[in-house]
């Protein structure tokens, strides 16, 4: 007797395929990336769920999207600004004072402009610079480049829009901007603390050799894009002016697309110039994967899986199993997967458990290399420099300051739940 599948045994078996190709990161011997397998399974859950264009259109969160986009085109015009190299080259001075002061400067920058700016833009504009200093410097550029990555993730904790999955968790769970900083701030600040001394500690030699080679500042500089005094203020301004409405009861996405918009009204920086740096992978990616989300939901299996957790003692609403849950799930389908499986569990009352997914799944990027795109974006860059940064290099530090961060935001969490 043959056996066919039902229609929802084959949305579970596609999503599970899905998300193993996100997890692998490829597809065995084709050229395909995680977005690619997760745009390939929307489409084949899609075709199985016989969901027409209106049905998949329903699924995707259409806000996030918004502020997405509109923040994607503050980075872009930050970037073709020259502000993030202006203020790498601004640390550089003190690197010949002392590397160990170089590298707690180039953290705390690195995780308060990623706490606005995205974590990835930060490390992709800065990791090229830091290798370079350290080369001209001679001196060993390894706990700078895993304080950058470290860094930047961290802060990105910060608020609401400094990386992918906050933007997601604080649309979909009509979280307050201002509420939501407040009480991060104090679990970021003490990760970071944390980050840097385990990174210290580790490479105290290293960072004990003061820097004898010559910095040429026009050299760096070189072949970067140059600042631009008027187009990095605009782009300052209007950012700030659009923090400032976050504070506001207008919709974050209608603030951001008018500010964003704003950007576009220029003489000198041209429109095309600014959306081709927007990163269409990463919103390709986002709605794929709310189409997989979306219609895996419909299958009642993860449901399912919750009951069975919760009848062995692991109830979403316990603080400690939902971190462990989101710190393994984030770094086997990275975080932003996770997050979106994650957080339909979330009862919509209990604001906590919506800022502690915000925390510790951006937190648990410092875990593994692939656990965070800025991980792999600092390894791409310094690679190109001839600098390796292995899978068990950048464990060496990674788990520490993961667990350290971790037991930071659990203990803050029991005395100053939201």
């Amino acid at each position: 007797m043959s056996w066919s599948p039902t229609q929802n045994e084959a949305l579970i078996a596609l999503f599970l395929l899905t998300y193993l190709g996100i997890a692998l990161g490829r597809l065995p011997r084709l050229a395909i990336d995680r977005t690619g397998v997760a745009l390939l399974g929307a489409l084949a859950m899609g075709l199985v769920a016989n969901a027409d264009a209106a049905t998949l259109t329903l699924l995707i969160d259409w806000p996030t999207m918004a502020l997405l986009y509109a923040l994607m085109l503050f980075s872009a015009q930050l970037r073709l600004g020259g502000f993030y190299t202006f203020l790498a080259l601004r640390l550089v001075d003190s690197v010949s004072e002392s590397p160990r002061r170089f590298l707690a400067w180039q953290m705390a920058a690195s995780a308060a402009l990623a706490a606005f700016l995205s974590n990835d833009v930060i490390c992709l504009a800065v990791a090229p610079v830091l290798v370079e200093t350290c080369r001209a410097a001679r001196i060993a550029p390894l706990p700078h480049l895993l304080g950058l990555a470290m860094a930047a993730n961290i802060g990105s904790a910060a608020t609401l829009i400094g990386n992918p999955q906050n933007m997601l968790i604080g649309q979909v769970g009509a979280l307050d901007f201002g509420s939501y900083t407040a009480w991060s701030a104090v679990p970021v600040v003490l990760s970071l603390a944390s980050a840097y001394a385990i990174l210290w500690w580790q490479f105290r030699g290293a960072l004990a050799k003061r820097a004898v080679g010559m910095i040429d500042l026009a050299e760096l500089a070189s072949g970067k894009p140059p600042f631009d005094a008027w187009q990095s203020g605009k782009g300052i301004a209007l950012l700030a002016g659009l923090v400032a409405l976050f504070f506001t009861e207008i919709p974050r996405e209608h603030s951001a697309l008018v500010c964003a918009g704003l950007l576009l009204l220029s003489r000198r920086m041209a429109t095309r110039a600014l959306l081709e740096r927007v990163d269409w992978h990463l919103i390709t990616l986002f709605l794929a994967l709310f189409v997989v989300v979306g219609l895996f939901r419909t299958t009642g299996a993860p449901d399912a899986v919750m009951a069975w957790f919760a009848q062995r003692g692991g109830e979403v609403t316990h603080p400690l199993f939902f971190a462990t849950l989101t710190v393994v799930l984030s770094n086997i389908v990275s975080n932003v997967p996770a997050v979106m499986l994650l957080m339909q569990f979330l009862p919509s009352d209990q604001v906590s458990l919506w800022y502690l997914l915000a925390v510790v799944s951006t937190f648990a990027g410092n875990l593994l290399l692939v656990g965070s795109i800025a991980n792999l974006i600092v390894a791409e860059q310094a690679a190109r420099y001839g600098v390796v940064i292995g899978f068990t290099t950048y464990l060496r530090s990674g788990v520490w300051v993961t667990f350290s961060s971790l037991f930071v935001v659990l203990g803050w969490f029991s005395l100053v739940a939201p």
